[in-house]
């Protein structure tokens, strides 16, 4: 089912918070190596006041602008030679994750809004649980090789694209976990692999929401999407230049609670 599209950028009367918003959010993604979306789609529900299918659909296009932007601000540090060269990995990932994203955004369009809303806040916090207790850069190498690997990645990148695709976001915050934990790989080449993971994918679900009657919703709010998109890539270009700066033993924690204050706020939002 599919939410009717009432919302308009004119309920949106500062141009400026959405610049400064996409600005704020780029820049985390930027810095961590993710679309920022987890922030983004909380903003767009309770601040600019989407439908919760409105949200996802701008959250994609957003996060798209993000990944591409910040793959590219972050070449300065992990080259992206560095990245093209771990090719298997994210071959590996992807075969799970492109499959997984189709279906996501298929079960995404189909289901009420309030339902939406209480999925989008059972999975905040499951990200936000992953960013405290399971997102180690100190953790030792990865516990399986060969086949076992694969397989092992082919179902975390299937759950992560549904994940992706239901959120409307990049993934980033499962998929660095993953290729640090179950790859063995530094946290900073980590994030723009997950960058280059997220792209392909988020495109997917991009496709698959573009059957959907909400996704006019994009061009009834031109405006707002352009103003958005250039706050994110300012931000995404200052996060790029943070990375290294901040250590990551500090930011993960403030982006872990303020995805649980963002849970919070899309569950009770009516």
């Amino acid at each position: 089912m599919s939410v009717p599209v009432a919302n308009s950028v004119e309920k949106t009367t500062n141009p400026l918070a959405a610049f400064g918003g996409g600005a704020i959010i780029g820049a985390l993604g930027g810095l961590v190596g993710l679309g920022g979306a987890e922030f983004r789609l909380p903003l767009l529900i309770g601040v600019f006041r989407f439908a919760a299918l409105q949200a996802i659909i701008l959250n994609k296009a957003m996060s798209l602008v993000v990944v591409a932007a910040a793959l590219l601000f972050r070449a300065d540090t992990v080259p992206l030679g560095t990245v093209a060269a771990h090719w298997p990995v994210i071959v590996n990932l992807l075969a799970g994750s492109l499959l997984g994203a189709w279906l996501g955004a298929s079960w995404a369009t189909r289901v009420r809004s309030q339902t939406l809303y209480g999925v989008i806040a059972a999975l905040l916090v499951i990200i936000a649980v992953v960013l405290l207790f399971v997102h180690d850069p100190t953790a030792a190498g990865p516990p399986l090789s060969g086949v076992f690997q694969a397989i092992v990645g082919v179902v975390a990148g299937f759950a992560i694209g549904i994940a992706a695709a239901v959120l409307g976001v990049a993934g980033g915050e499962l998929l660095i976990p993953t290729l640090v934990l179950l790859f063995g790989l530094d946290i900073k080449l980590a994030g723009s692999l997950s960058l280059a993971i997220s792209l392909p994918t988020m495109i997917v679900a991009f496709t698959r929401y573009s059957r959907d009657s909400s996704f006019v919703v994009l061009g009834q709010n031109r405006a707002f999407v352009l103003i958005m998109a250039a706050g994110s890539i300012i931000g995404a270009f200052i996060g790029g230049m943070l990375l290294g700066v901040v250590p990551s033993a500090v930011l993960l924690p403030v982006l872990a609670v303020i995805l649980l204050l963002s849970a919070v706020k899309i569950w009770r939002h009516e």
